[in-house]
């Protein structure tokens, strides 16, 4: 076996803990894992650095085809690359055509294909309509079925009513995919907004009052009950409160496939930051206040919160601005900061492991959409690696940003830890947030069956 690469004397992190070991590469894989291994045809020199493996980003919007002037393939894997990803899951919207069927699963992946700077995958569309462009998605390799309880924002992706769920629901079980849900009511959400705008009481204040706790519950309760009628996987994605992710668990332990995931935004920002940040904080659902960010926090410790991704969700700053906070689209870019953001809030302030990090942004990920060999260091598996120096302290700038906008609500925060490359596949795609090298990701398959939640 001839070694292509050994990334030597660096700290390596798995979720059982850390240490001191070279890694080698071949072919694109870890090779083997000790110390003072041969040498190989090239060595990076990782002394004093923490090796992760490569974040697995299982939500991201990047909008190509069809909508990349409000991101694009090209700048949001470069984003994601710098940020220490390796593999992230594109949502079927906000591309246009949204990827709802296997004609827009093909022209997505045409979109992508040679411009990619990581490893991707793609979720398929739940919307309204017949079942069997669920079954064209299946054949192509999306890893499971998002649906919108509530508007998405866009007119191309309308909401799924409770029979079109659980028609999905069923189709999806039968598949052995997971569907994702976005859990806000509707009925809710459209009311409230309503009111407001009615009134003329449209700050971010009268925004975050439109969008109330219960508006998530009164979803996820829902969902659980389709989900446990139709015997499918379930996964909740960007619970921003501890009372959603103790429904979820709640419901796990009774035996339900299901899982959630949480947000670096909900974890390092609330209500007030929204209020005082403005349009570049604007999120559904909505920053909450700091308690509800607390529960999130011990929801990781304790292990019933199993998941964080960006939900990088970017729009033009046309619609990223203004004063009418229900006019502005509500989306978070993310991509590149939600490594630094868990390596400085979580592990620097709060002391949460390396091990529970990786495991959260990485392997379980990975394990639940079944995307083989990604989100871990070990012998085997693709070598996907993040190397990251716990000890530098930096503050972002927009110049750092390497999305197509460089709107973020976390620009001017003061960060310790940062990502210094990062490779794929054994090649680097990164160096000190700067992309390197010409794209060379591609499309990731789940190997079915879809991963437990447990």
């Amino acid at each position: 076996m001839t070694v292509d690469l050994v990334v030597r004397g660096g700290t390596v992190v798995t979720v059982t803990g850390s240490r001191r070991a070279d890694v080698a590469v071949a072919d694109g894989r870890v090779a083997a894992l000790g110390r003072d291994l041969p040498g190989g045809r090239a060595e990076l020199d990782a002394r004093g650095l923490h090796v992760l493996p490569g974040l697995v980003d299982g939500h991201v919007h990047l909008n190509d085809p069809g909508r990349a002037e409000w991101e694009g393939v090209p700048t949001g894997s470069a984003a994601l690359a710098a940020g220490g990803v390796t593999t992230y899951v594109d949502m079927p919207l906000n591309a246009h055509p949204p990827t709802v069927d296997g004609a827009a699963f093909d022209a997505k992946l045409a979109a992508t294909a040679g411009r990619a700077r990581v490893d991707f995958a793609l979720w398929g569309g739940l919307v309204p309509g017949p079942t069997e462009a669920l079954e064209e998605l299946a054949a192509r390799g999306v890893v499971g079925f998002k649906a919108f309880m509530s508007a998405s924002g866009v007119a191309d992706f309308p909401a799924a009513d409770d029979l079109t769920l659980l028609d999905g629901m069923r189709v999806a079980a039968r598949l052995g995919l997971p569907v994702a849900v976005h859990a806000e009511s509707d009925v809710l959400t459209a009311g409230l907004a309503a009111r407001a705008v009615a009134a003329g009481t449209t700050t971010m204040r009268d925004y975050l009052a439109s969008r109330p706790v219960v508006v998530e519950l009164e979803a996820i309760g829902r969902a659980l009950t389709l989900a446990r009628e139709a015997r499918c996987a379930l996964h909740v994605v960007h619970v921003s409160t501890g009372r959603g992710v103790a429904l979820v668990a709640a419901a796990r332990a009774e035996g339900l496939d299901v899982s959630c995931e949480t947000c670096p935004h909900y974890l390092v920002l609330d209500e007030e930051d929204a209020v005082r940040i403005g349009a570049a904080a604007k999120c559904a659902p909505p920053l909450r206040p700091a308690p509800e960010r607390e529960a999130l926090w011990a929801a990781l410790r304790a292990g019933t919160l199993p998941m964080v991704a960006s939900d990088h969700s970017p729009g033009p700053p046309e619609l990223k601005s203004g004063d009418d906070l229900f006019a502005v689209w509500g989306g978070i870019a993310g991509a590149q900061t939600s490594l630094p953001l868990l390596l400085d809030e979580g592990h620097g302030r709060r002391g949460l492991t390396l091990a529970t990090l990786v495991e959260v942004a990485a392997r379980f990920p990975a394990r639940r959409l079944a995307l083989a060999g990604k989100g871990t260091v070990e012998v085997g598996a693709d070598a996907d690696l993040a190397l990251v120096d716990l000890d530098v302290s930096w503050t972002l700038r927009t110049a750092d940003l390497r999305q197509r906008h460089p709107v973020s609500p976390f620009v001017g925060r003061r960060l310790r830890g940062r990502v210094v490359r990062t490779v794929l596949r054994g090649r680097t795609v990164a160096v000190d947030g700067r992309p390197t090298g010409d794209p060379h990701g591609r499309l990731v398959r789940p190997a079915r069956p879809a991963g437990p939640a447990d």
